[in-house]
C-alpha cells in the first residue's frame, strides 16, 4: 500500500456514516491542536498538507521519525516528494483543501531543520506553529514506539474528519445571472464589482493575488470565441498562481495558442497584483519571449507602471519588437478588463464564467468565494 492508497482508505472510512471511529489514547489537548490545524486548513494549507503527509507516512513506516522531513537530515526522508507524488494530488481528487504542488513549497516549512519544538520556521496563523510542532512532538516523543503507528492513524482520521466537515461548510454554489437581468448589466458596474472583490480589506487567507488572473482568464474565454484575431485559438488551462516559473514551465499566467498547425504561441498575459511594472519585470518577460516566442506579451498590474522606469521600459519594448518581433504591452488590470468587456456580446456570460472559475479554483479560499457571492447579488 502506498501513501495515496492509505489516504483514500482513511477517507473512505470516515465517509461511511455508519462507521464509528474511536479516537483513543490521544490527550484532549492534542485533539484541540489537531482541531486548530483543521480550522486553518484553507488559510494555512501548507501546514495542514505537510501534517497529513507526515501522519500518513508514519502509518506506513512507523520506524521513521517523521520530524526529520528531508533526506539531508539525519535518518531523514523526502516528505516533499511523497506530498508531490501522492498526497496533494489525492487531496485534490477527493475535493479537499490542497496546495498547488506541495506543502513544502511554503517557505516556513521547507527549512532544512527537523520539526522539533524549537523549529525556527516562521509558520503563520495564531497558535498554528505551536499546534503543528506539539502534535509531532507528542507522536514521536511521548507515545511508545509500539503504539505510534496506531496513534498516527487515529490522528489522521481525526484531522480528516474535521477537514471534511469544514470543507462541506465552506462549499459555495454561486448562482448564475437570471436571463431577465442581463439587459441591466453595465460595464462600469462589473469593473466596480471586480475592484471591490480584488481589494477587499477583510481577507485573511492567501489566494487574493489570483483573483485578477481569473478575471482576465474569464474575459479571454469569451473573446477567443467572439474576436477575429483569436479564430482557431485555444486557452491553455489555468494553472497554479503559486507555482514557480521553473516548475510551471509556462510563459506567463495565461497563454493563448493556435489550435491548428503550426500550434505556436500567439499571446501571453502576465499579471501582477499590487506590484508596479518595473524594468526588472520587463527583463524577465524578455527572457520568456526569447524562450517561448509569442507574438504578443501583455504585462498587466493592479499597480500600473513604475514611473521612474517608464523610459527604460519604453526602450526595452522597442528592443524586443526589433529583435524578437514580439509586441510587449504594459497596462493596468482593470483598464484592460474594461476595454475587453466592450468586445463581449453578453456581459452576463463574463460574470457567470468568472463565478464558475472562482467556485472551482482550489487556490481561491472560502472568504473570496463568499465575498463574490455577496457582491453579485446586486446583479441578480
Amino acid at each position: 500500500m502506498n501513501h495515496r492508497d492509505k489516504l483514500i482508505q482513511i477517507y473512505e472510512l470516515i465517509s461511511k456514516k455508519s462507521t464509528v471511529v474511536e479516537i483513543k489514547k490521544i490527550p484532549q489537548e492534542i485533539l484541540g491542536k489537531i482541531d486548530l490545524i483543521a480550522q486553518n486548513c484553507s488559510k494555512q494549507k501548507g501546514v495542514y498538507t505537510v501534517l497529513v503527509t507526515l501522519l500518513i507516512h508514519k502509518t506506513l513506516h512507523p520506524q521513521q521519525d517523521v520530524r526529520f522531513h528531508q533526506e539531508n537530515l539525519p535518518n531523514g526522508f523526502s516528505g516533499r516528494t511523497i506530498d508531490t507524488k501522492y498526497i496533494t494530488p489525492t487531496l485534490k481528487s477527493l475535493g479537499l483543501p490542497s496546495m498547488s504542488e506541495s506543502g513544502w513549497l511554503t517557505r516556513s516549512l521547507e527549512q532544512p531543520f527537523p520539526y522539533l519544538i524549537d523549529y525556527q520556521g516562521k509558520i503563520g496563523g495564531k497558535g498554528v506553529k505551536d499546534a503543528f510542532l506539539s502534535i509531532l512532538d507528542f507522536l514521536e516523543a511521548k507515545v511508545k514506539s509500539t503504539n505510534q503507528q496506531k496513534i498516527a492513524e487515529q490522528m489522521t482520521i481525526y484531522l480528516l474528519q474535521a477537514v471534511v466537515e469544514i470543507a462541506k461548510e465552506e462549499t459555495i454554489e454561486i448562482p448564475k445571472i437570471d436571463d431577465n437581468k442581463k439587459s441591466e448589466i453595465k460595464i462600469n458596474d462589473i469593473v466596480s464589482a471586480l475592484e471591490e472583490h480584488f481589494y477587499c480589506k477583510t481577507y485573511t487567507a492567501k489566494g487574493t493575488s489570483k483573483l485578477p488572473v481569473i478575471a482576465v482568464y474569464a474575459i479571454y474565454e469569451l473573446i477567443i470565441k467572439e474576436v477575429n484575431r483569436y479564430q482557431n485559438c485555444i486557452l491553455k488551462p489555468l494553472g497554479s498562481h503559486t507555482a514557480s516559473d521553473r516548475t510551471s514551465k509556462s510563459a506567463g499566467d495565461i497563454e493563448v495558442h493556435y489550435s491548428e498547425p503550426p500550434t505556436s504561441l500567439l499571446e501571453v498575459i502576465e499579471i501582477k497584483f499590487e506590484k508596479p511594472i518595473d524594468k526588472h519585470i520587463v527583463a524577465i518577460a524578455t527572457e520568456k519571449i526569447a524562450k517561448f516566442n509569442p507574438q504578443r506579451y501583455l504585462i498587466l498590474s493592479s499597480a500600473n507602471v513604475k514611473q521612474e522606469d517608464v523610459s527604460d521600459i519604453s526602450r526595452m519594448i522597442d528592443e524586443v519588437a526589433n529583435k524578437y518581433k514580439c509586441q510587449i504591452i504594459v497596462n493596468g488590470v482593470l483598464p484592460t478588463i474594461k476595454y475587453y468587456l466592450r468586445l463581449v456580446n453578453d456581459l452576463s456570460e463574463f460574470i457567470n464564467d468568472y463565478s464558475a472559475l472562482i467556485e472551482q479554483d482550489c487556490e481561491i479560499n472560502f472568504e473570496h468565494k463568499q465575498k463574490w457571492n455577496e457582491i453579485i447579488t446586486r446583479f441578480r
